[in-house]
């Protein structure tokens, strides 16, 4: 049995500094009317929206533009039973200013896979939700 008496809600703030840690996180979307998670990595821009670069003919670009996705994060010690999660809901839309496109070129992420035409996703930080484990205690 698990007595867990070390969850804490966590603020936006918390949250977005949490989220600003992590390199890689997971967009939560509809495929095929079936529910689908994918492991991105991100950065987290100004505004505090999420944003992943990707190729402009991806499957995921086409299931999530002009959407509402959840995003989510998190990091884990499992030795100390300890860490967080952090889930990001908000509309999907890929960026097509010329401007901003080319200022997320040079401070947004960059796609771990090598592509020929990248765009950068958007998702607005439309609700942002986390918590954290402080450690459990397991008793027989």
């Amino acid at each position: 049995m698990v007595h867990n008496d070390g969850f804490r809600a966590l603020d936006r703030q918390e949250c977005l500094r949490l989220l600003a840690k992590v390199p890689v996180g997971r967009v939560v979307y509809t495929r095929q009317a079936l529910p689908a998670v994918l492991p991105v990595n991100f950065s987290l821009d100004t505004d505090a929206s999420v944003v992943l670069c990707t190729a402009r003919d991806s499957d995921l670009v086409r299931a999530i533009d002009g959407v509402v996705v959840a995003f989510e994060a998190d990091e884990f010690d499992a030795e100390t039973r300890s860490g967080w999660s952090v889930v990001v809901t908000g509309r999907a839309t890929v960026v097509t200013d010329p401007a901003e496109h080319a200022r997320l070129s040079q401070a947004g992420p960059h796609s771990w896979m090598p592509m020929r035409d990248p765009v950068f996703v958007r998702i607005e930080s439309e609700m942002v939700t986390g918590r954290e484990l402080g450690g459990a205690s397991v008793t027989p």
